[in-house]
């Protein structure tokens, strides 16, 4: 498959969407079934369950049936994949089945499906899907070299559960979406005495409380998985601060929404963050906001 803005628009977006759609469907099924969902732990110590590796079994199969000449990376199948054979990759599928695990188990429902498409290290293409609330984010960026201008962030929301996932016409749903902007530049929030909104999970430890202290005036928008980031891109919170872990499948879809709504999600650099195949597979420190030509407090790229 040729890659070019229109292919990712007409040819490569409804499907991806669809996937993404189904996978959450399988998950939420696990969600709210009477049963306790079977739990497992990685090496890293970081849970598992069943709902994990249904929907990761799934989106591998659907991907691979769109264009089986594209790669993938996908957070439960990169053990099986050697850094010797994915480092090359200039074009590749990466995906987080079910991002907020913890937040599944604990049961507030602020997980998401994400799926991105990477070329040449930068997102090109990103879904992501909250089943429990039904907001499904997409973005596409027009970063490929043709002569269609295609950059595009929206949202469908109040996407409900159904059992006829395929009667949706993904053409038609991404004709009707709400297009999604970041909000008002932050000098007009600090001219008008306004708090600063920081999307932050449920968790989080001493760094990311030193950071909004220097923002001054802040209240908390809590939220868990990549849907944080999305807040941002629908002008609902200014910034998300992430300092801890993550890993590429994390960020990439949501970073695609974010971008193509204005806004950006910086290393401690300044610079987009980038995904370019490495061992770990491990994103640096990052902030996702509105507006990157905000004065934003410094952030070290790791403490």
């Amino acid at each position: 498959m040729q890659l070019t803005n229109k292919t990712l628009l007409d040819e490569l977006l409804p499907q991806v969407c669809r996937i993404t759609y189904e996978a959450g469907q399988k998950i939420s099924g696990f969600y709210h079934q009477d049963d306790e969902v079977s739990i497992e732990h990685k090496q890293d110590g970081s849970p598992v369950t069943a709902a994990d590796q249904a929907a990761d079994r799934f989106i591998c199969q659907e991907l691979k049936s769109i264009d089986s000449e594209i790669p993938m990376v996908t957070e439960e199948s990169v053990a099986g994949v050697p850094f010797d054979e994915r480092k090359s990759w200039q074009t590749y599928w990466l995906v987080d089945p079910l991002d907020g695990t913890k937040e599944f188990i604990t049961g507030t429902g602020e997980y998401s499906v994400n799926i991105a498409l990477i070329h040449q290290h930068h997102p090109v293409l990103g879904v992501v899907y909250g089943p429990e609330s039904g907001d499904f984010y997409v973005g596409l960026s027009a970063s490929l070299d043709d002569s269609t201008e295609i950059q595009i962030a929206k949202k469908i929301a109040g996407l409900q559960l159904t059992d006829k996932p395929f009667e949706f016409d993904w053409t038609q749903q991404l004709n009707d979406a709400q297009p999604v902007n970041v909000a008002e530049h932050p000098e007009i929030r600090v001219e008008q005495n306004l708090p600063f909104r920081v999307a932050v999970s449920r968790r989080h430890g001493a760094a990311l409380q030193h950071f909004m202290g220097q923002l001054g005036n802040y209240t908390k928008v809590k939220m868990g998985s990549a849907l944080k980031t999305c807040l941002v891109a629908e002008g609902k919170a200014d910034i998300y601060p992430r300092f801890g872990p993550t890993s590429l499948w994390d960020t990439a879809a949501a970073q695609c929404v974010l971008e193509a709504a204005g806004g950006a999600v910086l290393n401690a650099a300044g610079h987009p963050l980038e995904y370019v195949q490495t061992e770990s597979l491990l994103n640096p420190f990052f902030i996702a906001v509105g507006h990157e030509d905000y004065d934003w407090p410094k952030f070290p790229e790791i403490l």
